[in-house]
Parts: structure tokens; C-alpha cells; sequence
């Protein structure tokens, strides 16, 4: 894969991941509420739920979920009950001191990480838009495999550098809030965004 081809693909790539979503959302929540400790564990759900997508995309289930209507639905309604599950349990989510002690380290990091995986992987979107949007930057002409695994690698690694940076970000953010009405504000507008995104999801039309 030569770096003409590479290079529009890291940049498109660069633009879509930072473009805030449901991941986004969750990372930044749990941020707000937690702190950056919890930054890497959002961070391994997020590229693994992403490298989950692009693996499975490129296996063929994209082909399958494009072609099978009834797979396309089952995916899109779980994907869009579980954000609006998590928007309703950040909306309700008590205000949180920010040198409050949590539940133990080990259970909650997998917690994050399963939720975070989740929320990427389950998007209903995530299959059929890698479908369409990886082929475009493929040569046919050259070993198709190489071309793949160097994709993956700079999407995962790309997303994985985002949401570390939106965790960070938000952590620091975090500090800075201290008055119990503007965390209840944070916590209800990621709730609510969530929610619509699962709506969304829901009343998402599969391209012909």
C-alpha cells in the first residue's frame, strides 16, 4: 500500500472518528464521572469494538447484513435499545464528589471496557459503513490482505488515540466542575444525546 493511497485514507479516517457520537459520548461520560483512570479502559473497548466491526465487515457479514433484512433489523434494534439504555442510565446517574471512591478497580475496568465494546460494536451503522467505505481506498491490483490489515491498523490506532484524547480532555474538564447543577447538566444532555441515538439508530433506513 503506497503512501498516496494511505494517506487520504488515515485523513478521512482522522475526520470520522473525531466527529462526536455514541462512543464519544460514553468515553466523555465516563470521564466526567470517574476521572482519567478509567481513560484506558474506555480506550480498549472502543478500538476493540472497532476492530471487531472492520474484521467482521471484512469477512463478509457486511455482505450478509447488506443482502438479509431480518439480520440488518435484529442488529439495529439491539443497538439502538443499548444506547438508549445507557442515555437513560446517565440521565439518571447520581452527582458524583470528584474524590469520591467507587466500586473496586478490577470489576469496574471491565464494567467500562464491556460498555464501551459494546456501544462500537453494536452500532447498527458500524458493518455496512465499513462496507462502503473501506473498498474505496482498496488497489485492486495489490494483495487485497496487506491493504486491509495496514486499514485496520490506522483506524483502531486512530479511534484508540481519539477517545484517549476526549477522556483526557473531559477529565481535566471534570476537575474543573465542581457545582452539583452543572454535573447534573453534563450528565442529562449525554443522557438525552445517547437516547437520540438510539432513536436514530432505530429509525435508521438500510441503503438500497
Amino acid at each position: 500500500m503506497t503512501l498516496a493511497q494511505w494517506l487520504p485514507f488515515a485523513v478521512a479516517s482522522a475526520i470520522l472518528v473525531a466527529i462526536p457520537g455514541p462512543t464519544v459520548l460514553l468515553v466523555v461520560s465516563y470521564a466526567l464521572g470517574h476521572g482519567r483512570k478509567y481513560a484506558l479502559a474506555t480506550t480498549a473497548g472502543v478500538a476493540l469494538g472497532d476492530l471487531t466491526s472492520m474484521t467482521a465487515s471484512m469477512l463478509g457479514l457486511g455482505v450478509l447484513l447488506a443482502a438479509s433484512a431480518e439480520l440488518f433489523m435484529v442488529l439495529k434494534w439491539v443497538g439502538a435499545a443499548y444506547l438508549v439504555y445507557l442515555g437513560i442510565k446517565l440521565w439518571r446517574a447520581p452527582v458524583m464528589d470528584a474524590d469520591a471512591v467507587g466500586a473496586p478497580a478490577e470489576l469496574r475496568t471491565r464494567r467500562i471496557v464491556a460498555h464501551a465494546y459494546a456501544v462500537t460494536t453494536l452500532n447498527p451503522k458500524s458493518i455496512i459503513f465499513f462496507i462502503a467505505f473501506l473498498p474505496q481506498f482498496i488497489d485492486p491490483h495489490v494483495a487485497s490482505m496487506s491493504q486491509i490489515a495496514i486499514m485496520e491498523a490506522t483506524f483502531v490506532g486512530l479511534a484508540a488515540a481519539n477517545a484517549f484524547a476526549y477522556a483526557m480532555l473531559a477529565s481535566v474538564a471534570r476537575r474543573a466542575i465542581r457545582r452539583p447543577g452543572v454535573q447534573r447538566t453534563v450528565n442529562r444532555t449525554g443522557g438525552a444525546l445517547l437516547m437520540g441515538a438510539g432513536v436514530f439508530a432505530a429509525a435508521w433506513k438500510k441503503a438500497v
